[in-house]
């Protein structure tokens, strides 16, 4: 009898059909690591546990999905915990892989788990109190007992291995790609969305999810600074609504600048590389990411970047952009006002940031990724 190559099994459930800012980083990560899982090691078989995969995925990896509505967040847990080990042992896995914090606490094989940010432990009151609850309680358990834990950034590898007591040796580190559709527009295409947006001619970007951690209100007060130097300067606060948004709201009135803030709401995948290429720099006073994925297509699309020295953003920017104190309203103000007004500079950063964007490819998320497994088999 001829043995068969080792089968993983991957909970890829929170890959979604449709658009909204719950399928903007998880999403944007899981799939982009199916799509090049065969080519990153083509000797293992895989199978995907999941309701929306990838339109282009490879015919070799295996689809399952769940009758379960998983899309709400009650039943995915349900499913995780009740459902999954018994899927995992149906298909004989030889390794589980949940993509997304937290395993099941019956484990059917060796576990391999994905761990974005900790967020959740590090800055509890940015998150309501039940998805609080399960995820710190539920990636602390699952991080404790995972074969292998993979991490996105060398600093969330440090805080999984402070907060949690795991040994650095257990966690692998792979970071994100920049997807090849995304590059630098053509003036013709970008002045075209120009005018279909009806946006200024020059404006700053943010582009994420509205929410606490970003430090929007920080970023606003910085803008309102601007005002006397760069009088014509316009801010775009693209992203879906995420939770507790009430004071980015309050802090654009208080700031008074309510004509000078646009607020488009949710941005399409399709659409993210023209906001980049139309923008004059792009914005990103986050206090916290597991990564920054945003900064990196940013860069990928030259266009310029002033970005938080926070957490993981200096890996990721390395120094290709500015980097400033997420709370330093002042040097904020100025960095924005020099890169306003000073198109060399803004050409000088452009080109950094593209040399540092070629750094980062999918191909090689998976293969970390499939490196993980291997190690996982090996237990």
């Amino acid at each position: 009898m001829i043995d068969q190559p080792p089968r993983i099994a991957i909970n890829a459930h929170l890959l979604h059909g449709h658009g909204g800012y719950r399928s903007a980083g998880i999403h944007t990560y899981t799939e982009q690591v199916l799509r090049h899982l065969p080519q990153a090691d083509p000797d293992l078989r895989y199978t995907v546990f999941t309701t929306h995969p990838p339109n282009d995925l490879d015919p070799a990896i295996e689809v399952q999905a769940s009758r379960w509505n998983t899309e709400r967040p009650a039943l995915r847990i349900l499913w995780e915990q009740i459902v999954q080990p018994r899927a995992a042992r149906r298909v004989k896995a030889a390794v589980l892989h949940d993509t997304a914090f937290v395993g099941p606490i019956v484990r059917p094989c060796p576990i391999v788990l994905t761990i974005y940010d900790l967020s959740f432990a590090l800055y509890p009151q940015f998150f309501r109190g039940v998805k609080q609850t399960y995820l710190r309680l539920g990636t602390r358990y699952s991080a404790k007992r995972a074969q292998r834990i993979i991490a996105i950034s060398d600093n969330t590898r440090r805080d999984i291995a402070r907060l949690y007591n795991v040994p650095i040796d257990r966690i692998d580190l792979a970071y994100p790609g920049v997807d090849e559709t995304i590059g630098r527009q053509s003036a013709v295409e970008v002045e075209r969305f120009r005018s279909e947006k009806s946006l200024p001619n020059k404006f700053l970007l943010f582009l994420g999810t509205l929410e606490p951690r970003k430090n929007l209100p920080t970023l606003i007060r910085a803008f309102a600074h601007m005002k006397i130097e760069c009088p014509d300067a316009k801010l775009v606060l693209a992203g879906g609504l995420g939770w507790l948004t009430a004071e980015i709201f309050d802090t654009v009135k208080l700031a008074g600048v309510e004509d000078r803030v646009i607020l488009p709401g949710f941005v399409a995948s399709a659409e993210k590389t023209l906001w980049y290429s139309a923008a004059t720099a792009f914005v990103y006073p986050s206090i916290y990411e597991g990564f920054g994925l945003p900064p990196l297509e940013a860069m990928a699309c030259g266009t310029p970047i002033i970005v938080s020295n926070a957490a993981s953003l200096p890996e990721v920017v390395g120094d290709a952009g500015i980097s400033i104190d997420p709370q330093d309203v002042n040097s904020w103000a100025a960095a924005m006002t020099r890169v306003w007004g000073d198109e060399a500079y803004r050409t000088e950063l452009a080109n950094r940031g593209l040399a540092q964007a070629q750094k980062f490819r999918w191909i090689e998320t998976a293969r970390a990724t499939t490196s993980s497994y291997r190690r996982a088999l090996e237990k």
